[in-house]
C-alpha cells in the first residue's frame, strides 16, 4: 500500500484496502469555518443526538468575514460560538482565530498519520503533515461530529516526482501551479497526489503546506508528502497530541507516476480564469494590475511574508495600484511584526490587515470592480472569484505579487532587485 492507503486502513480497521473500495474511516480531527459550519450545525441539530462524539476533535474557526462585516457574517459567526459554548468544541474568534488552514498546522491541531475532514475544499492542506486530509460537504461533517466517522472511496494515488534545483524566486506555489498546468484542472480527479523527489525534498514546511492546499484545483482528493526530518522539527514542538507515522511499502502500487524537472524554473503565473492557465513569469507579457493581495492559506504564511518584504523594502507601491497584505495568523502578524516586515510594508504604502480569507472569495478587504485585475497569492481564479465577473485575478506566489506591486503590472522579482 501506499501512504494514503495505509493512512486509511488503519482508520478502518483493517489490514489492507485498495482504490475503489468504500470505507468508514475514523476521523481525527473535524473542521468548519463561518460560511460551511452554521450548516453542518443545523444538520447536527436535524439528527437529534445530544453530543458530538469528541469535543477535543471537533474545531471551528471563524476566518471569512471577521471582524463581521454585516449583519448576515456576525449571525452566521454568532450561530458557531453558540455551539462551541454548547457542546465544548474549540473554537477560533477575532484575537485568537488565523486563516483555518494555515493555524491548525500551526497549533498542532492537526499531526502526521491524522485522518483529517473539513468543510472546506482546502483541508487538503493538512496532508503536507503526512496526514490524509479532505474536504466535504456540509453534511457530511455533521455526520461525522455526531459519529466520529466518514464514509468514503478509497482515491487512486498518483506519484509526482520532482528532480533539479529550480530558479531564483521559485518556492511551493510555482511547482503547484506548474503541476496543475500540465495535467489540467481534472488531471488528478478524486486522487490523492503524493508528492515527491530530491527538489521536494529541499521545500521547507510552509512551501509543502502551499502545495498539498492546491491539490484540490488539479481535482485531488488529497495532496500528501511522507514524513521526513523537517516534518518532525514542525512538529515536535507544536504537537498537542500523540501521533503515528505511516510509511508507503516499498512495493506500493500507484495509478500513475509523473515526473518533472525543475532545473532552472521560473517562477509561475496563472492566467484568468482557470488555475491551470499556467505560463512563466517570462512568456506573460505586460499586464497592468490594480490590486496585489499577498496572504491567504496559500501564501500567508512567515516565509511568504519575508519573501515580499525583501522585494519591498525600500521601494514604493505604484501609485495606481493597491496593495494588501494579509498575514495568515495572529501568530505569524506578531512574528512579523517583530522582524520589522509590518513596516516595511507600510512605509512601501502597503495596507497591512488582521488575519482573513477576504479578499480570496472576494467577501471583503479587497473586493474586485468590473475591469478591474488583481495579482493574488491565493489559490484560485474563477470567474468572479475576487468580485465582479467583469474582473481577473492572476494567480503567482509571494515574489511576483510583491514585484507587481511596485511595478503595477505582472512583473518578475528581477525587474525590480
Amino acid at each position: 500500500m501506499n501512504l494514503t492507503e495505509k493512512i486509511l486502513a488503519a482508520h478502518a480497521d483493517k489490514k489492507s484496502l485498495s482504490p475503489g473500495e468504500f470505507i468508514n474511516p475514523k476521523v481525527d480531527m473535524i473542521l468548519a469555518n463561518d460560511i460551511t459550519a452554521p450548516i453542518a450545525i443545523r444538520e447536527f441539530r436535524r439528527i437529534g443526538v445530544k453530543k458530538v462524539f469528541d469535543p477535543k476533535k471537533i474545531v471551528l474557526v471563524a476566518d471569512h468575514f471577521v471582524p463581521n462585516k454585516d449583519i448576515a457574517s456576525a449571525e452566521q459567526t454568532k450561530i458557531m460560538r453558540d455551539f462551541a459554548k454548547e457542546y465544548g468544541v474549540m473554537f477560533y474568534d477575532v484575537g485568537q482565530m488565523g486563516i483555518e488552514h494555515a493555524l491548525l498546522p500551526e497549533q498542532g491541531i492537526v499531526l502526521p498519520g491524522d485522518v483529517v475532514i473539513g468543510a472546506d475544499s482546502h483541508t487538503c492542506t493538512y496532508g503536507a503533515l503526512g496526514a490524509f486530509a479532505t474536504g466535504m460537504g456540509s453534511t457530511d461533517i455533521a455526520a461525522a461530529m455526531a459519529t466520529g466517522e466518514t464514509w468514503m472511496k478509497v482515491p487512486t494515488t498518483i506519484k509526482f516526482v520532482y528532480h533539479g534545483k529550480p530558479g531564483k524566486w521559485v518556492g511551493g506555489k510555482d511547482f503547484i501551479l506548474y503541476t496543475i498546468g500540465q495535467i489540467g484542472v481534472d488531471g488528478a480527479l478524486y486522487a490523492s497526489m503524493e508528492f515527491t523527489g530530491e527538489a521536494i525534498d529541499t521545500l521547507e514546511m510552509d512551501d509543502r503546506l502551499t502545495m498539498s492546499n492546491m491539490a484540490i484545483e488539479a481535482g485531488g482528493k488529497a495532496g500528501i508528502f511522507k514524513f521526513d526530518r523537517k516534518t518532525e522539527e514542525y512538529v515536535k514542538s507544536r504537537a498537542r497530541r500523540k501521533y503515528t507515522v505511516y510509511e508507503a511499502d516499498k512495493d506500493a502500487q500507484y495509478a500513475r507516476v509523473i515526473e518533472y524537472d525543475v532545473n532552472g524554473m521560473e517562477p509561475q503565473v496563472s492566467l484568468p480564469h482557470l488555475p491551470s492557465n499556467t505560463k512563466p513569469i517570462s512568456q506573460v507579457g505586460k499586464i497592468e494590475v490594480d490590486q496585489s493581495v499577498i496572504g491567504s492559506c496559500t501564501n500567508g504564511r512567515l516565509s511568504d511574508l519575508r519573501v515580499a518584504a525583501k522585494i519591498l523594502k525600500g521601494k514604493k507601491v505604484h501609485p495606481g495600484l493597491r496593495c494588501i497584505v494579509i498575514p495568515a495568523t495572529q501568530q505569524i502578524y506578531l512574528e512579523a511584526m517583530a522582524e520589522g516586515l509590518l513596516e516595511i510594508f507600510v512605509r512601501a504604502g502597503a495596507a497591512v490587515s488582521m488575519p482573513t480569507c477576504g479578499p480570496c472569495l472576494g467577501g471583503y478587504m479587497g473586493v474586485l470592480a468590473a475591469g478591474e485585475r488583481a495579482i493574488s497569492t491565493t489559490n484560485r481564479n474563477f470567474v468572479g472569484r475576487m468580485g465582479h465577473t467583469k474582473s481577473e485575478v492572476y494567480l503567482a506566489g509571494p515574489a511576483v505579487a510583491a514585484a507587481s506591486a511596485i511595478t503595477g503590472r505582472i512583473s518578475s522579482p528581477e525587474e525590480v532587485m
